[in-house]
């Protein structure tokens, strides 16, 4: 599967649903080497009212998070390891470097950097871009299931 998905095609490839549903369009995919995806940050989420108030900024878990599921769309797009369910085991290097705002719309690229096939574990490298503007960089490592 390579290039561009709606949001309902993204779910038939990973099993989260709203409101954990991080990933709203792949842009562009090169099977098991990179993806570039976005997400649109919802002002009316429900942790902007506590995160915080009157200077909301979205948490950098959830920064992490959108790295992952789309780290998770590429890994699980391929053959190998379609139907399985993508689990953290390691986050590593994340630098965060701009704060992401409600009503950013926000570009995510990803690359696959290392696989233990034996082991289904995939790690990629993953940065964030808000307007053009680096905001996030880091590795995710993720464990088929």
């Amino acid at each position: 599967m390579s290039g561009s998905m709606d949001r309902e095609e993204i779910k038939k490839v990973i099993p989260h649903r709203d409101p954990m549903l991080l990933v709203d369009e792949v842009v562009d995919m090169e099977p098991e080497k990179k993806i570039t995806t976005k997400f649109f940050v919802d002002p009316e989420r429900e942790i902007f009212k506590g995160h915080f108030p009157g200077d909301p900024v979205l948490p950098g878990v959830y920064t992490v998070e959108i790295m992952a599921q789309t780290s998770d769309i590429l890994i699980l797009s391929t053959e190998r390891y379609a139907g399985k369910v993508p689990l953290f085991i390691g986050i590593n290097n994340v630098k965060f470097k701009s704060p992401i705002r409600p009503g950013d719309t926000l570009e995510i690229h990803s690359e696959m950097t290392y696989e233990k096939e034996e082991k289904a574990i995939v790690t990629c490298s993953a940065e964030v871009y808000d307007d053009g503007v680096l905001a996030c960089t880091g590795d995710v490592t993720l464990a088929m299931r």
